[in-house]
């Protein structure tokens, strides 16, 4: 795991209200102070199924509906390895940083941290903006 990965694995362990001891200074330094969209991809890890059995219950109590319907949620989704059965990868993109502060600062975030410690989920986190533009290298890879 890079050192990007490992700050924003802190940054959203302590918006989830893991840790009373916030630093100013890593969320100062985490502020995307642009108005770019914002992508993170959290991968779930449990036991005997669990990971799975978080996102069954995040969905079906409502919370993904509630995110989903938060302003500037672009993309809240789950989706299951096909390599390793207890994992899980949530696609979770954002129009900018003040929308994931705002959605940080909703109450859903104390239903997810209540659901991960449930079910005693490990988390790991990688942060993009996208590029301005697909480069023309890469579009010919991709079959329309």
């Amino acid at each position: 795991m890079n050192i990007k990965a490992v700050c924003i694995t802190v940054a959203l362990f302590m918006a989830a209200g893991c840790s009373e001891n916030s630093d100013n200074g890593l969320k100062n330094k985490m502020e995307n102070t642009s108005d770019q969209p914002i992508t993170v991809n959290l991968r779930y890890t449990g036991k005997n199924g669990n990971a799975r059995k978080f996102a069954e219950e995040m969905t079906k109590s409502g919370t993904v509906a509630k995110i989903r319907a938060e302003k500037g949620n672009i993309k809240y989704e789950y989706f299951v390895s096909f390599e390793d059965p207890e994992t899980l990868l949530l696609i979770d993109s954002w129009q900018n940083q003040a929308a994931i502060d705002a959605h940080h600062a909703s109450p859903m975030m104390k239903t997810i941290a209540e659901l991960r410690e449930k079910y005693d989920l490990k988390m790991t986190a990688e942060r993009y903006s996208p590029a301005p533009e697909m480069p023309e290298s890469d579009e010919k890879f991709l079959r329309k």
